[in-house]
């Protein structure tokens, strides 16, 4: 029976723990904010050229990466989703099924899996760095707040970039793979587009875009905070960095994986299943 209370207490303390960092994130965020329409020490300009660099490494130099990434899942999808729907002579419901995979689930989960490798570590690291050499206080000693010079920035250039190459990995994956599709498995182009514009509704649109803009916010916020946990040893980064890693996968997955439980529960409740 102890044992049994041990496991018991050790949940409730993950939970507390959980709660309690989520929270400690969104203070941080309310604080950017307000630090940036409300401080303006270091002007807006100055903020926008840092939201400016972080949207030009985070989406412009990862559009190679992205492409490989969306021609070979998409090439993928399709291709086994028309094969297997001839066989049972869904073929009209190939729309629907793109939809559902690529727009819905697909493309913003792999392009956080993405950001998250290449500019959550970056992020992580560089401001870890940052405070590690003392540069937060220098900052801070000059007037500007770490936050709204720092922080801000990352978190809007993040959404945008999430947002933007999410649409991006769509459009090649629905169209570069059925060019590659269409090398192996012979599919009009007019069935496939007429198939797609019948298949995507008003609610594929919000749905998507919640759930970018939200992993993308969650990519830099908890970078952001990962990095600013830096003491003063520089041999905390590669450990803070780590941590950034792991917190926004399971964030991300978890954001995306509720978000589309209470969609399906919605249009279950619509059709009067449940």
């Amino acid at each position: 029976m102890q044992a049994v209370w041990a496991q018991i207490d050790g949940i409730g303390k993950i939970v507390t723990t959980n709660v309690a960092y989520t929270v400690r994130l969104l203070l941080m965020v309310y604080v950017s904010i307000r630090a940036t329409f409300f401080n303006q020490s270091q002007g807006l300009r100055t903020v926008f050229s840092v939201v400016s660099s972080q949207i030009y490494f985070t989406g412009w130099q990862a559009m190679p990466l992205i492409t490989v990434l969306a021609l070979a899942s998409g090439g993928i999808v399709i291709l086994q989703s028309a094969a297997n729907l001839n066989l049972v002579g869904g073929a009209q419901m190939l729309g629907h099924i793109l939809v559902a995979i690529v727009v819905r689930e697909l493309g913003p989960l792999l392009t956080a899996l993405v950001v998250v490798a290449r500019s959550g570590t970056a992020v992580a690291s560089e401001v870890g760095n940052m405070r590690a050499n003392h540069e937060i206080e220098a900052l801070e000693s000059m007037g500007i707040n770490p936050l709204s010079y720092i922080v801000f920035p990352r978190i809007l250039g993040g959404v945008v970039s999430v947002v933007c190459l999410s649409i991006y990995f769509v459009l090649i994956s629905l169209l570069g793979g059925f060019i590659i599709t269409k090398l192996i498995h012979d599919m009009p182009f007019n069935f496939y587009v007429d198939s797609l514009a019948r298949a995507v509704a008003f609610e594929d649109v919000w749905l998507f875009l919640l759930k970018n803009s939200f992993s993308g916010m969650i990519i830099f916020v908890v970078s952001c905070y990962q990095g600013l946990s830096v003491k003063k040893s520089p041999t905390e980064v590669p450990v803070v960095t780590t941590q950034a890693v792991v917190k926004s996968i399971i964030y991300v997955i978890v954001f995306n994986l509720s978000v589309t439980i209470l969609f399906y529960l919605h249009q279950l409740s619509k059709m009067g299943v449940i």
